[in-house]
């Protein structure tokens, strides 16, 4: 497979958790790469967004060398598959491999709709539903995939894992100041972890400030009220 040089470019929206991974995922690696700002604010999506992913007309797109890959999870794998050349995301036991896919899959169909809920409630009894089911996925995340002794979810040193829950880091202040919670005082183990995270240059300089996304979420719930 071809190596990680030519041309690579983002697109992406910059609250998105999901871009997030993505960024954190090239910066593991080394890869330089242009960024294009999709302003999805504005429901107006972009000639190139559309013609590199008319299925889902969905950010992230990732484009290498005039060739798309959409979705964020499979975007990392890519990144990981084309730069093998560099220290892996994913383990090489297939084993292994399968587990770290797994939980990939429980971060995006259980902990990304409880958040999701948690953020854009409705009314109370919504927001009641998405903390509890937010907190209950976070601690089984924390007992099942975490664990007690590893640093990282991928052991001793960062992997996929990581990189997929890492686009989350910088949306736990912002579950924290919208539902009213202590995630470290629920799960203190994963709030340690994401401080181990942020203090990578990876993650540094891959996700957003907090109160900027807090700050962007207010003004769409002011402007439009809940999205569904």
């Amino acid at each position: 497979m071809e190596g990680d040089v030519g041309e690579w470019i983002l697109l992406n929206f910059w609250p998105s958790m999901f871009g997030a991974r993505v960024k954190i995922a090239l910066a593991e690696k080394g890869i330089k790469y242009e960024y294009r700002e999709e302003d999805l604010s504005s429901q107006i999506k972009s000639p190139l967004l559309l013609e590199m992913n008319p299925i889902q007309k969905k950010i992230p797109v990732l484009i290498h060398n005039n060739k798309p890959i959409c979705e964020s999870c499979i975007i990392v794998q890519y990144i990981d598959e084309v730069c093998n050349h560099h220290p892996l995301l994913l383990p090489s036991h297939p084993y292994h491999r399968a587990q770290a896919r797994f939980w990939a899959d429980f971060v995006d169909n259980k902990v990304q709709p409880a958040g999701r809920k948690t953020v854009w409630h409705k009314n109370k009894e919504e927001l009641e539903e998405g903390r509890k089911e937010l907190i209950e996925c976070l601690k089984l995340l924390e007992s099942e995939a975490l664990g007690d002794e590893k640093p990282y979810f991928g052991g001793e040193r960062l992997g996929y894992l990581d990189v997929v829950v890492g686009g989350y880091c910088n949306w736990f202040a912002v579950y924290e100041a919208i539902a009213n919670i202590n995630i470290e005082a629920e799960c203190p183990k994963l709030m340690a972890w994401a401080n181990r995270c942020m203090k990578r240059e990876s993650f540094a300089v891959s996700l957003i400030d907090s109160h900027k996304i807090l700050d962007f979420i207010m003004q769409v719930k002011n402007k439009f009220g809940p999205v569904n």
